[in-house]
């Protein structure tokens, strides 16, 4: 194997089989994997001093920042921000989350449970202000002062981003491979052109558990993918048939989730204690299409079962569908 490191590829020759590097090196290759992940989407106004959170140089710089600063703004309420605000404050630092929505993961939790938890952030010193927008940004010698709406200058040390990323997609347009939010696969992960393949962040894929094409953001997507890919590009012939989870821990609580985890959907919670741990589904027409396992564990493989049955659940069955 080769590794070439320090150098990025501008341009794919399907017909020749080559990748072009930016300083026109060309690669030959039989099979390709598109791995492109995304980026992070950025604020319209910032700074330098602005970390989107992606990767482990973010990681080391946002730790760096830590050891010298005391005051930091984490702008989004979603997977990263709330990552994010809950290691700083654990790390005894001053925290203020900027949130859109009316709480943090409100987008993903039911409003009882987004606000449950925005009230958890709170007691453990995190300043969220909640349905708020940032409206400007500046740095001075006091550090970087953050403009809000109906509230006072917020003066920081850091700001960290987490707004979400947009699929690196340029790669796959130069070559016109098919794309529509992310790089379309088919189900053994190969795009229009059979030879290049697609995995992670970036593959948008079918799922027949949900019956439609989703991307998916998270480790368990990316890794189990990777390898089906590989293994394909080997010469296996497998369908990648997986229903991805993710997972989070948020100072003493902690989830896993499968499936659509969506506030917009019906949500029916199942609450062993409330708000500490019990089983939270997201319906469509009486059928599961998400669970969450709110500090309940071992339980994604049941969850995914529920979920790839596609059977009407009343109520009752909802009530022992996981055992706690």
């Amino acid at each position: 194997m080769t590794l070439h490191l320090r150098t990025t590829a501008v341009r794919l020759d399907v017909k020749e089989r080559r990748v072009i590097d930016r300083d026109g090196n060309p690669y030959a290759y039989e099979t390709l994997l598109l791995a492109t992940g995304g980026s992070p989407r950025h604020l319209r106004f910032g700074s330098e001093s602005t970390i989107y959170f992606r990767t482990l140089d973010d990681y080391r710089r946002l730790r760096l920042l830590s050891e010298k600063g005391d005051r930091f703004a984490v702008i989004g309420g979603g997977f990263i921000g709330s990552e994010i605000a809950a290691a700083l404050a654990m790390n005894g630092r001053h925290v203020t989350m900027i949130v859109p929505e009316a709480g943090i993961a409100a987008r993903a939790f039911p409003a009882d449970l987004a606000e449950s938890v925005t009230q958890l952030f709170r007691e453990k010193g995190v300043e969220v202000l909640s349905g708020k927008a940032l409206g400007g940004l500046e740095e001075s010698r006091k550090g970087i002062a953050l403009t809000v709406a109906g509230h006072q200058p917020i003066i920081v040390d850091a700001v960290v981003a987490g707004i979400g990323i947009t699929p690196n997609v340029d790669l796959a347009k130069t070559a016109n491979l098919g794309v529509s939010d992310g790089i379309v696969v088919n189900d053994l992960l190969q795009t229009n052109a059979p030879h290049i393949y697609a995995a992670g962040d970036v593959a948008n894929f079918f799922n027949p558990a949900l019956n439609k094409r989703i991307r998916v953001e998270h480790e368990d997507n990316a890794n189990t993918m990777g390898r089906l890919a590989g293994r394909n590009m080997a010469g296996a012939y497998e369908r990648y048939t997986h229903l991805p989870s993710f997972y989070s821990d948020l100072f003493e609580l902690g989830y896993e989730a499968v499936g659509e985890i969506d506030a917009r959907l019906e949500t029916v919670s199942n609450w062993k204690e409330p708000y500490r741990e019990g089983v939270v589904y997201y319906l469509r027409s009486g059928r599961i299409r998400g669970v969450l396992l709110w500090n309940v564990w071992d339980k994604v493989e049941r969850a995914r079962t529920l979920i790839s049955e596609g059977q009407p659940l009343s109520l009752v069955d909802l009530d022992s569908a996981i055992a706690r």
